[in-house]
């Protein structure tokens, strides 16, 4: 999986740094005001882009695919079309939205086979973006295997920011691309779910299916 680290080439709402971010212990708040002040400079060009998108159904419903010409920029899920392709204009209201589910279908049907639990493997390009610390945090929750989970606090103790648990909650909060990202295998610290953005319903499914619960 690939992915890149071009800041200046941010989504407007995927690069946002909220300032609580920017005031956490063990965070580099001023590499976090450069990337942020990149980002925006950068966000005219971006949401004039062409961006394709399919929206596919899975067991864990609709999931939605949007993408740049160098690769997935979002991944949501959502009960209906409608929701998800109100969700992705409200996101991108100046980018050239277009629905193409036969240029996406490599992707969008290796999401959805993953999610299903019919590969255990999920590669496909990203094109993301956002603060240098987000970007890290993104990077480390790739690096957890499938069938493993971190704490919040974990994963900010191996970034060397033993303070940063609600940082990198944050940056899991704001992770673009669902399942190719994997926030849902972050947990409290007592081991419970912790949130999702997609609902715990998902999360759980989700590590049940990658082995790291037990079916209720």
């Amino acid at each position: 999986m690939t992915l890149s680290f071009e800041t200046r080439d941010a989504l407007p709402m995927l690069g946002a740094v909220a300032a609580s971010e920017k005031r956490q212990p063990g965070v580099d708040s001023s590499a976090i005001f450069c990337a942020d002040r990149e980002r925006r400079s950068a966000e005219e060009t971006r949401m004039a882009k062409h961006i394709d998108y399919s929206i596919s159904h899975t067991a864990l419903g609709k999931l939605l695919i949007a993408a740049t010409a160098r690769g997935v920029c979002r991944v949501a899920f959502g009960e209906s079309e409608a929701e998800l392709e109100a969700l992705l204009k409200a996101e991108l209201p100046f980018a050239a939205l277009v629905r193409d589910e036969v240029a996406l279908k490599p992707w969008s049907e290796a999401l959805a086979s993953y999610v299903d639990g019919h590969a255990q493997r999920l590669d496909v390009p990203l094109d993301v973006a956002g603060s240098r610390f987000r970007m890290r945090v993104w990077e480390a929750l790739r690096a957890i295997p499938r069938g493993s989970t971190r704490s919040y606090a974990e994963v900010a103790r191996s970034l060397g920011a033993p303070h940063g648990a609600r940082a990198v909650g944050q940056a899991c909060a704001r992770n673009p691309v669902a399942i190719a990202i994997p926030c849902h295998r972050v947990l409290a610290a007592d081991g419970t779910l912790g949130g999702y953005a997609f609902g715990l319903a998902r999360k759980r499914a989700l590590l049940e299916r990658e082995g790291a619960l037990s079916p209720k």
